[in-house]
């Protein structure tokens, strides 16, 4: 795909740390799809798009899910949950990529879903790890990235599963489910 259209949106409409982030993911995630067997141009285009609606003010994201057709009761005044699937389906339709392992690596970029794919896993940890991230335990998920993508992917959806419960705030589906499916998974790797 051409980015240059994406690219151009990126400069005009996301705040200089969002670029950065944004930056820091496209070129991480080009580095672990080359490391896991993903597609690096895909990689690349679900980066740019990852976070296209992150800053967006809450009533725009609102109209959005509605005329998106989202969720209401999931995704309306929840904009770290809605960002990613807006983005998803602007996608889809501004932009007219059709490709689902795309689509899918950026509406789950946040939360995760059973069965990831591996683009989706190169992005969801690419956006957690990316070197601009600064929060407790990122450099332990920087060096165990590079063991094991499912491994790392467990522990970081574990950690959002406790941050989130401990703020009191319900933990997402999704992220519920990606973590009972990581789990299993690890567990059968290692033959428990």
């Amino acid at each position: 795909m051409n980015t240059d259209s994406i690219s151009n949106y990126i400069r005009d409409h996301l705040s200089e740390k969002r670029r950065i982030h944004t930056e820091g993911v496209r070129t991480t995630a080009i580095e672990l799809a080359r490391r896991y067997g993903a597609d690096p141009e895909k990689a690349e285009t679900a980066a740019l798009f990852h976070d296209m609606f992150r800053g967006v003010d809450r009533d725009t994201l609102n109209r959005y899910v509605d005329e998106l057709g989202l969720d209401p009761g999931r995704y309306r005044d929840n904009p770290n949950l809605a960002h990613g699937k807006i983005a998803a389906e602007i996608m889809r339709r501004d932009y007219g990529i059709t490709d689902p392992d795309i689509i899918n690596a950026v509406r789950y970029h946040t939360t995760g879903r059973p069965g990831m794919s591996q683009l989706e896993k190169v992005v969801f940890i690419a956006d957690a790890i990316e070197p601009s991230r600064d929060y407790p335990g990122v450099e332990e998920l920087r060096k165990a990235t590079w063991r094991d993508l499912d491994e790392v992917c467990l522990t970081a959806l574990s950690r959002t599963s406790e941050y989130v419960k401990s703020r009191g705030i319900p933990l997402d589906e999704d992220t519920a489910e990606a973590e009972a499916y990581f789990r299993r998974l690890m567990e059968n790797k290692n033959g428990e």
